[in-house]
């Protein structure tokens, strides 16, 4: 059964882009939850449609406008504009994950405007609760995902987004980022005593995936100790692969160090796919050399786990086409290549908010001895022969992280978004440069360091205020 198709007669009046001038009117073309959801059965299938339009839009974007990657001479056809930092509030490209996030919270929001109406009895009763944290949840997560895309800044003050806590037409206007911080930490929190500890599907949000996503709010709001707990009880639940089994990861063999995965089946969107390549084997965006540079190739199994090198490729075609590949989404079946479930927390980034949190919590050579623990941990799960390494002081573990996150986390959504937590300029080297315009650098002070809202729910809605610049 396509869940998308199902539930869309459910979701034309609730995103927040609309067509319509008059929006104190009833709307005409949507179901009254309490006669969508009679049941759990039927609950269940909303709380599916409410997951179902979560894709990999930030990472593809986020990696795109940051420094991960590259534009090679034969992408003649893809999301040029984007590379170049060129976007406005017209771009879907930079603009697309609004729509798609704030239809998964009106979804959601129906399925728990729906739930105070579903009577259960003994068993049903858990079942009902794990529905209900799924749902605010999910919440909590896309207002956090739109918070990392649309913020004007991460600092409290910044201008956050509207966090929709209920299915309804209105003009909402522009809450401060510890605002939502506040309202994303209460929905995780309610969420968490709700879901059952032995809910353990992981192509769902289970108890260990709202620590996770804590851990990554705590990190953002600068909330160290917050961090530290989250990320401790996430690692507590879900310890690293064994090394051997690392690739394993990537082509859906093995469920181990994935936290919170997003599943696909033949038929859905291909990451590996859409992400990199068009038919006929055109790269639309290979891995930066900035990025390649910093692994140990010989030893490093994350670069021959996330990387095809092919220098026939490049031969071949007269210098015309990269050498270099993203494989980290390929799948494990040629014959549907690019098809893998989308990794949205693993354990690796929970060691590395730790050691983050760890170090800015305290400084000292205790303090600095014990976060670098962490970090020289996931390396050597990733590194055949590491020998640990010592930092003399705050900067260079902090940059030490920052470098950690750069390869282990690449094209997963995190570096640009990572860059702007702390306030630093993108800036690719003149070899990654080459077909970009000029788009060398992109410093904090520039529109497009932050996303524009829409263009369309600027015209719409008589409260919205865009970010700076645009």
């Amino acid at each position: 059964m396509n869940i998308k198709k199902l539930f869309f007669y459910f979701s034309l009046s609730g995103v927040l882009l609309v067509s319509c001038d008059k929006l104190d009117m009833p709307p005409t073309d949507s179901i009254d939850p309490t006669k969508a959801f009679r049941n759990l059965n039927d609950l269940n299938m909303g709380v599916l449609g409410a997951y179902a339009p979560l894709d990999y839009t930030l990472m593809d974007i986020g990696a795109i406008v940051s420094d991960e990657v590259m534009l090679p001479t034969e992408n003649t056809v893809s999301n040029t504009v984007s590379y170049r930092w060129m976007y406005n509030s017209s771009y879907g490209s930079v603009t697309g994950a609004w729509s798609e996030y704030y239809l998964v919270i009106d979804r959601a929001n129906r399925v728990l405007e729906a739930i105070p109406g579903i009577s259960v009895t003994g068993a049903g009763q858990t079942t009902l609760d794990q529905y209900h944290g799924e749902m605010l949840a999910l919440r909590a997560f896309c207002h956090f995902e739109l918070l990392k895309a649309y913020a004007s800044k991460y600092d409290s003050d910044g201008m956050g987004v509207p966090y929709m806590k209920r299915h309804e037409l209105t003009y909402p206007g522009r809450p401060t980022v510890q605002e939502n911080f506040r309202d994303i930490n209460a929905d995780l929190q309610q969420a968490k005593d709700l879901i059952p500890s032995g809910f353990s599907d992981k192509s769902r949000i289970t108890k260990n995936a709202i620590a996770a996503i804590q851990a990554r709010v705590a990190l953002y709001a600068k909330d160290w100790d917050g961090a530290i707990t989250y990320a401790t009880e996430a690692l507590g639940q879900e310890p690293l692969v064994a090394r051997n089994d690392f690739g394993k990861v990537w082509i859906d063999q093995t469920k181990d160090e994935v936290i919170w995965a997003l599943a696909r089946v033949p038929g859905d969107s291909k990451i590996g796919t859409a992400f990199f390549r068009e038919t006929g084997e055109i790269v639309l965006y290979a891995p930066s050399f900035k990025l390649i540079n910093t692994f140990d190739r010989a030893n490093d199994i994350r670069f021959s786990t996330y990387i095809t090198y092919d220098q026939l490729r490049y031969d071949n075609s007269g210098g015309k086409k990269s050498a270099y590949l993203i494989k980290k989404y390929n799948g494990g079946n040629p014959l549907n290549f690019g098809l893998t479930d989308i990794k949205l927390f693993r354990t690796a980034e929970m060691y590395l908010i730790r050691a983050e949190a760890q170090v800015e919590k305290d400084n000292s050579p205790a303090g600095i001895t014990t976060a670098a623990k962490d970090l020289n941990d996931l390396r050597r799960a990733r590194i055949i022969g590491y020998v640990d390494a010592s930092f003399p002081d705050k900067q260079s573990l902090i940059n030490a992280i920052y470098q950690e996150r750069f390869k282990e986390l690449a094209f997963e959504g995190h570096r640009f978004f990572d860059l702007k937590r702390r306030n630093m300029a993108v800036e690719r080297t003149p070899e990654d440069a080459a077909n970009a315009s000029g788009a060398i650098r992109l410093d904090p002070t520039a529109a497009q360091y932050c996303f524009p809202i829409p263009s369309d729910e600027m015209s719409v809605n008589k409260n919205m205020v865009q970010n700076p610049n645009y």
